[in-house]
Parts: C-alpha cells; structure tokens; sequence
C-alpha cells in the first residue's frame, strides 16, 4: 500500500512563504520521480515541480526562483518550499508519484496524495 499525508497548506499574505510536506508510507519515497501539482479553481491541474531519486528538480516557469522541491529519504517525506508567494499560486496542492520511466513536468504520474489548499491574498 502506497499512502502520502500531506500538510502545510495555508492563508498568508503576498510575499509570505509555505513549506509542503508530504510523507509516504511504507518505502513509498523510493521512486523514480516525484511530484507537486496544482489546481485552482476552473483551471487545468498543473504541475509546478518535479524531482528524480538522484536529486535532479526541474520547475514550471513561474515558480522557478521562488519554489524549491526537495526530500528527506529518512523520513520518507518531500516538501515544497514555497517561497514570495503571490495570488496567482493560490490552488489546491498536491503530490504525486510518478509511474514512467521518465521525470519531467509532463511524466505520467498515477499515485496521488490527498491535497492542501494554499492561499494567498494580495
């Protein structure tokens, strides 16, 4: 069984900054990829960060600079540091597993976490 609890979500100001958690059960972390993602309201699911097992990170274009994606392998647990926070972020946040052979922002991910809201105000 695979299963991530996920925390951190918040209302904070613009320019204030969050920190994600998502633990996994078991070994869950010990996957090739993993993922945050994002939806706001009427908009499509995106993702925002991804990382390989080796550390590698790639970043969607409007986070990149303000976000940072890292792991803890001791504590199963992936976060994402979010950092000058603007309206634009505010979505509901959520990781993800990848299930390919690929990480990338558009790898196939198919084991998700339950999401955290984030929400920012101007």
């Amino acid at each position: 069984e695979v299963n991530f609890a996920v925390s951190g979500g918040d209302s904070v100001q613009a320019g204030g900054s969050l920190r994600l958690s998502c633990t996994a059960s078991g070994n869950a972390l010990n996957y090739f990829c993993m993922g945050w993602f994002r939806q706001a309201p009427g908009k499509q699911r995106e993702a925002v960060a991804v990382i390989a097992r080796n550390g590698w990170t790639n970043y969607e274009d409007s986070v990149e600079g303000r976000f940072n994606l890292s792991q803890d392998n001791a504590k199963n647990t992936l976060y994402l540091q979010m950092n000058n926070l603007k309206p634009e972020d505010t979505a509901m946040y959520y990781c993800a597993a990848g299930v390919g052979g690929t990480c990338s922002l558009t790898a196939r991910f198919g084991v998700w976490g339950q999401g955290t809201q984030v929400t920012v105000s101007s």
